[in-house]
């Protein structure tokens, strides 16, 4: 079976250069056409997609080579692009950088090889004129298998800067279809670990979404760039389906609804859709719920995922809301799976920053100026909710926070990268951790944790 979405892929020589600005202004630029746009980021990011989501009205989805593995790149990427008109894949880092120690894995330039796309080069030609000629054919000649398509100019000062930027690109042979100048950068605000996610400032991603579209509308040429991605080459074999992952067809619901709650909102906003996907195949009904504000789980649940986020913004709200915290403890003091990432394992601890949290760990959380980062291999060190001891998966740590573990539960993961060390709780019916998973690289996480809310 073969496949051929026009796609194309939008990376740069490094970090900052303005690759988010020109993926998700081009997104929303074809989508203004009327173009269905199929949006995807590579890299374990979580808040890219939100911005995606936002210029698309469609799910922002991850392409990740390192926790998914080579093999479902393509998969992936056809599950998210089905009915579509075009993809844009946001690149991360520069065009080349992968996983530490792993070579060409998990970089942009891995991840168009393995789509068949062609690359579009966003530079930032700020302080440079003859020299981007330079700069853009080691790009473009360091791989033979990676086709650089054309080069967005970005941060262009003036139209004498544009004209040297172009005679010097004529003699790399590598098409200008985009000038953005310096005066009409779009402000999108950071903090700590990037961006602010979309839930936090809807109104704001919304007009700094418009104003991206404006931005790449007026200075890109969307005809070009459209015909470079439909010069993409077909893609074999089938796109991924979660009822196929978890078993040879969708699990039957039960009569009294198997509710399996995620957290949302403002503080949980990192999670892959793939997950609410798996657990829904294999027979769950999932039900959103937001920890700042609803008092209660909802009814019904029997078990509950609380994914990445940044509680440590939100401590005091979520600490207020003690009805809610209350309910979190009794679920999991019943038994009840309950799988938590990162954020979610902070809110499960026993206080955050001195404020109390939910309390089902004996562990104290703070907030730390040491960044933790990268991606990691790990095995599963015992029996869970999640995973039978032994069960490998690959995982993305990303937190300033630390957490101070006290006694009676038993570690979820023996991490093996960068330096071996046990990490995470089990105890009882939860498994909780500082890792980000990609749970369709082990879709049996998904059926598994079903089955336990099924008999627990």
């Amino acid at each position: 079976m073969s496949a051929s979405v026009p796609r194309l892929v939008v990376a740069a020589p490094s970090s900052g250069s303005g690759k988010t600005t020109v993926a998700t202004g081009l997104m929303a630029a074809f989508a203004a056409r009327g173009l269905a746009v199929s949006p995807h980021k590579v890299g374990p990011d979580y808040i890219d997609p939100g911005y995606h989501a936002l210029a698309t009205g469609r799910v922002g989805r991850n392409l990740d080579a390192y926790l998914c593995g080579p093999e479902l790149v393509g998969p992936l990427f056809l599950h998210g692009a089905r009915g579509c008109d075009i993809a844009v894949v946001e690149g991360v880092m520069g065009l080349y950088d992968g996983a530490a120690g792993e070579g060409e894995l998990a970089s942009t330039a891995h991840v168009a090889k393995l789509l068949r796309a062609p690359v579009v080069l966003v530079v930032d030609a700020s302080s440079q004129s003859r020299s981007v000629a330079a700069l853009v054919h080691g790009f473009a000649s360091w791989d033979p298998e990676v086709r650089v398509g054309g080069v967005i100019l970005n941060k262009v000062a003036s139209d004498r800067h544009e004209e040297l930027l172009r005679e010097a690109l004529e003699q790399a042979g590598v098409p200008v279809l985009g000038v953005l100048r310096r005066a009409s950068q779009v402000d999108t605000p950071s903090r700590h670990l990037g961006l602010v996610p979309v839930a936090e400032r809807h109104a704001a991603a919304v007009e700094a979404v418009a104003a991206m579209a404006a931005q790449v509308s007026d200075g890109c040429d969307l005809d070009a760039l459209a015909a470079l991605a439909r010069s993409a080459g077909a893609l074999s074999g089938a796109a991924w389906d979660a009822a196929e992952a978890v078993s040879s067809r969708p699990r039957p619901r039960t009569p009294d609804r198997l509710v399996v709650a995620v957290a949302g909102g403002e503080a949980f906003t990192f999670s892959y859709a793939e997950t609410t996907e798996l657990l829904t195949a294999a027979g769950a009904d999932v039900v959103a719920f937001d920890p700042l504000r609803d008092e209660e789980l909802p009814q019904g649940t029997r078990g509950l995922v609380i994914g990445g986020g940044f509680p440590e913004v939100y401590a005091s709200e979520l600490s207020a809301n003690e009805p809610l915290r209350k309910a979190v403890a009794a679920l999991a003091r019943s038994g009840a799976p309950v799988a938590a990432e990162c954020a979610g394992l902070l809110y499960l601890c026993r206080e955050l920053d001195g404020l109390p949290m939910c309390g089902v760990l004996d562990a104290g959380a703070r907030m730390t100026e040491r960044l933790t980062l990268g991606y990691r291999d790990a095995v599963a060190v015992g029996d869970s909710v999640l995973a039978a001891a032994g069960t490998r998966m690959r995982g993305h740590e990303f937190h300033r926070t630390v957490v101070e573990p006290g006694s009676g539960a038993e570690p979820a993961w023996g991490v093996r990268t960068p330096r071996p060390r046990v990490e995470g709780f089990v105890e009882r019916g939860v498994h909780a951790s500082y890792l980000h998973t990609h749970w369709a690289s082990e879709p049996g996480v998904a059926r598994r944790f079903v089955e336990r809310c099924r008999t627990s």
